[in-house]
């Protein structure tokens, strides 16, 4: 889901295809072959990449600290924007000699890895971190120190940076970050109903989700009632009794899924909870399918009028309820402001929260897909009146970046509205009242932002998957102040590196544009045939091409290409970035997983392309590719011939509560079923459709499918239920499950990788693979 191989179980023994043999003269694939491959994995690539603007680190007066590689080494820049001035942060040689003496380890000055570099005290000092350490230079004479770390790991620190909470024995305590000192906040938490818990299911850790107050007194936090959810189990492999893991992960139709009771923590000499007057809300947040960001933070919370209030949005368990509301931090009073309802699920941004309140006028900017595109728009606090709307037009807003209240002017990343890909994200600027709308990132092409701490300043990097990023500064009128760096790729290119192809085609609608990327082999000969291979992820809240800003390697999608394949991965229906409809395309039946746009994709481009063989069609994925990828031979077996899944979540009803009733709706059963459509794997649900265990019997081709048995996001159970059906149907397979490893398959991932690569050359290119191991000179 959410977005290698240990053999453990063989069920069957492949025999390549008499066609394949025919072809395996012309098609032989070598050690040579494998060898290039592996040489456009990203660990190769990224080193031939120079002058791209990396760590970058606004300090006080808008002053920007970045580095990039060179090929002489890594460079550290200090960059005045007002005066357009740009020089080296420091001198690299005697920062490299002061740390060498602090730390007792020799230290190459071009080799230098600083992180979190910023400058204090009037730009005197120098501070980041090193060796995950915290370290200080000053300037003046280059004397180094080691700082103490304000921060421990499972904590969250509070903007004065004087106090980090944390939890202890299911209760919340504050430690001070100066004189050590330990308070305990709340007092009444236990087991499965503890305070600022975080654990969604599929993902989950020991550090506290909150919200901060602004002045460093208040926190907005809650109690996380999971006492009747029910438990998942997996257990590890060693000598011995092996160790079980459980814990709390609810699952669609539980009657019993995560709640939480919103408290705001008043701290002082005697902390205080505050209960908000309120029925516990479902743990669900406008954004994600967990209440808290990777940070700990509490989603969809905003402290307002300094403190005093708080506003957050409360969802219903199907997503398709927002309710805006506010609360006194003294009494705990809430009140209702707006309310959104929609048919399918709501969503408040595109990789954040776009919603925020204006204190100064009383206003609140929500976000909403109402009228089939992403806009904002503006709404009394005090009475929940919609005054306007600001944005509008067949297009969308992706994110807010930043509201200028005194000149009433919004500032937000958008996309859909330029001409060309559609994927390509800019930034605009607009007014409140709707006017004068601005895009501030002219060229072509996708634009990533970072903004100065004043807001008068941003780095704007635009690149194409094609060609290399350019990094400038502008200020908030967009207008160029500097160039910062040229990404220069010559020494990628001269190592035989091709780009992938961007292209365009139908849906399945043959109405609907798809954007996405083709990678062809290094050598390709037009004249040859290549057997085809589709990368999928299907999504919901991702689509399979990610960014479409440079990478020197997206994954080994051009390193598998390189044994002779062309590889294709296209932004179906159904995934995000675009209008409401087309993110809904398959709301309900998530067994759709775009595959007939994949489908309908692949054989558009082989009638432009002769030299695309579409009787030779892979597929693979992980998570929720592993799922389409299986779901695809299943459904497709005429077209797809091989599959290559892992971790797929095979059938929601094993993976966890707030995906499925998201994306799927809510469990209900289905009345007056006989006995033969209840079958051993049919639940009787809507949920049935989805369930790639009911299509077993469908398999013609050859699937590989692997899991982690720790696999604590999408349980193994969802591919151990594939296995069972196919084993039942007499069905011929290869299954793979990995001891001691998670989601992302851990130690075992190159392994995965390298018999995924011999699995396809295997079985559509009818060759038997080489003995190749893929990182064995790391």
């Amino acid at each position: 889901m959410k977005k290698l191989l240990l053999t453990v179980v063989l069920l069957s023994i492949t025999v390549v295809p008499s066609f394949a043999l025919q072809q395996s003269q012309e098609q032989d694939v070598t050690i040579d072959d494998y060898e290039r491959a592996e040489q456009f994995l990203g660990k190769n690539t990224s080193a031939k990449v120079y002058n791209r603007v990396m760590g970058q680190s606004w300090s006080s007066g808008d002053i920007l600290i970045y580095n990039t590689r060179t090929p002489e080494g890594k460079i550290y820049y200090k960059v005045n924007p007002q005066t357009g001035k740009k020089e080296k942060a420091f001198d690299h040689q005697r920062l490299a000699e002061s740390l060498a003496e602090v730390t007792s380890q020799e230290i190459e000055s071009e080799k230098l890895r600083l992180r979190s570099v910023t400058l204090t005290d009037g730009g005197k000092k120098l501070r980041y971190r090193l060796f995950g350490k915290r370290y200080e230079t000053n300037l003046s004479d280059y004397k180094t120190k080691k700082l103490a770390e304000k921060k421990k790991r499972n904590e969250v620190l509070s903007p004065d940076g004087k106090k980090a909470a944390y939890i202890k024995d299911h209760n919340l305590w504050v430690r001070n970050t100066e004189t050590g000192e330990h308070t305990q906040l709340t007092t009444k938490g236990e087991e499965y109903y503890g305070y600022a818990t975080n654990n969604a299911g599929w993902v989950k850790n020991e550090s506290p989700v909150l919200l901060w107050g602004p002045n460093s007194e208040k926190i907005a936090t809650f109690r996380h009632d999971s006492r009747d959810v029910g438990e998942m189990y997996l257990y590890n492999s060693k000598v011995g009794h092996s160790k079980l893991k459980k814990w709390k992960y609810p699952l669609p139709g539980d009657s019993t899924v995560f709640k939480i009771e919103r408290v705001i923590v008043h701290l002082g000499e005697n902390p205080e909870v505050v209960k908000l007057d309120m029925d516990p809300d479902y743990h669900r947040s406008t954004i994600s399918d967990h209440i808290a960001s990777w940070g700990g933070r509490f989603l969809d919370n905003e402290w307002i009028n300094d403190g005093k209030q708080l506003a957050f949005v409360s969802s219903s368990r199907n997503h398709q309820v927002a309710q805006l509301r506010v609360a006194d931090a003294q009494t705990g009073k809430v009140r209702d402001v707006l309310r959104e309802e929609v048919d399918t699920y709501f969503e408040s941004g595109y990789s954040t929260e776009s919603w925020t309140v204006l204190d100064d006028t009383d206003e609140v900017i929500w976000f909403s897909e109402r009228d089939n595109w992403g806009h904002l728009y503006l709404y009394d606090l005090n009475t929940g009146e919609l005054e306007h709307q600001i944005t509008k037009g067949n297009w969308r807003v992706l994110d807010l970046q930043h509201i200028d209240e005194e000149e009433r002017t919004v500032y937000f990343t958008g996309s859909n509205r330029a001409k060309g890909n559609p994927y390509y994200h800019y930034l605009y600027k607009i007014n409140m009242d709707g006017s004068d709308l601005q895009k501030l990132t002219p060229q072509q092409k996708h634009h990533r932002i970072n903004w100065s701490k004043s807001k008068d300043y941003f780095t704007d990097s635009y690149s194409t998957p094609e060609r290399p990023p350019v990094t400038v500064v502008r200020n908030r009128d967009g207008e160029k102040v500097m160039t910062l760096e040229k990404a220069d790729i010559s020494e990628l290119k001269d190592s035989g590196w091709v780009a992938p192809e961007q292209f365009k085609v139908k849906a399945r609608d043959g109405e609907t544009d798809l954007y996405g990327l083709m990678y062809k082999p290094s050598n390709f000969d037009s004249d040859k045939s290549y057997p085809v291979l589709n990368y999928l992820y299907p999504g919901p809240q991702s689509g399979s091409v990610g960014s479409r800003s440079f990478m020197p390697s997206r994954s080994d999608k051009q390193a598998v290409a390189e044994l002779g394949f062309i590889v294709v991965e296209v932004d179906a229906m159904g995934t995000p970035g675009r209008s409401k409809s087309f993110h809904d395309a398959y709301y309900g039946d998530m067994g759709d997983n775009g595959l007939p746009d994949q489908i309908a994709t692949i054989r558009q481009l082989a009638d432009r392309h002769s030299w695309m063989d579409t009787t030779q069609v892979g597929i693979w994925g992980h998570s929720g590719g592993g799922f389409a990828s299986t779901r695809a031979i299943l459904e497709y077996p005429d077209f797809y011939k091989v599959a290559v899944s892992g971790a797929g979540n095979h059938d929601n009803r094993n993976y966890e509560a707030d995906w499925g009733e998201k994306w799927h709706g809510l469990l209900k059963e289905k009345k007056g079923l006989n006995k033969k459509e209840l079958e051993r794997f049919a639940q009787g649900d809507n949920y049935d459709k989805q369930a790639n265990q009911l299509l077993a019997e469908n398999l013609e081709g050859e699937l590989l499918i692997a899991h982690g048995l720790m696999d604590d996001n999408v349980p193994p159970t969802n591919t151990l239920l594939v296995a069972e059906a196919l084993i039942r149907a007499n069905k011929d397979f290869d299954m793979l499950m990995i001891p001691n490893v998670g989601h992302g398959f851990g130690y075992a991932r190159n392994y995965f990788m390298n018999k995924r690569w011999d699995y396809f050359v295997k079985h559509l290119k009818g060759v038997i693979p080489p003995t190749y191991v893929i990182g064995k000179n790391d």
